[in-house]
């Protein structure tokens, strides 16, 4: 299954090839533990979570499109599971109220990081995650700890890729802000 993509592997799944859900398991497990660690900040049920997010995935392999790709639906389901933690967890509900939303925000081009600016970026962030609102910190992981473009980071939080570009750069403003303080 190595040489297969994702999406050739879900429509195994789909057809009746339930071992190879675990081929999917395999090439997602350390993505999703890392993404949970960084969203739930080390949450001690981060690794629950995480198989919630593998049963939740087998359980809907059915409703995934074949002609779009797997990685966004699966870190969709990721986020859902996420954010239901954090719930469960917190006392405070979350608010749901989101301006970025309201206001329509041109679309941000994607600028050409320098390899050095991306790495001291990923280490701030890992810094100062804890200190971040989450509608700020998971955009930032996306982009800069899984790798993910505007567009994939906009199909995954299922807002504009306007708001994407928006909650990055404020995230890194309030990273920047936080490490000037602590210096």
């Amino acid at each position: 299954m190595a040489g297969k993509t994702d999406e050739e592997i879900a429509r195994e799944v789909q057809e009746g090839g339930i071992e190879a859900f675990g081929t999917l398991v395999e090439r997602y497990e350390t993505k999703m533990t890392r993404y949970a660690r960084k969203f739930l900040l080390g949450g001690e049920d981060g690794k629950d979570v995480v198989q919630e997010v593998f049963l939740k995935a087998y359980m809907n392999i059915q409703g995934f499109d074949l002609s779009k790709r797997f990685s966004p639906w699966i870190y969709r389901i990721a986020h859902n599971e996420f954010i239901n933690a954090i719930k469960k967890r917190s006392s405070s509900p979350l608010s749901f109220f989101d301006p970025d939303l309201l206001f329509p925000h041109p679309v941000a081009e994607e600028t050409a990081e320098s390899e050095m600016e991306h790495k001291e970026l990923a280490h701030l962030l890992d810094l100062g995650l804890g200190t971040l609102p989450a509608k700020y910190r998971e955009p930032l992981v996306l982009h800069y700890l899984e790798d993910m473009d505007y567009k994939e980071i906009a199909e995954v939080l299922e807002v504009p890729m306007g708001t994407v570009g928006i909650r990055l750069m404020r995230g890194r403003a309030l990273l920047k802000k936080m490490i000037k303080e602590k210096l």
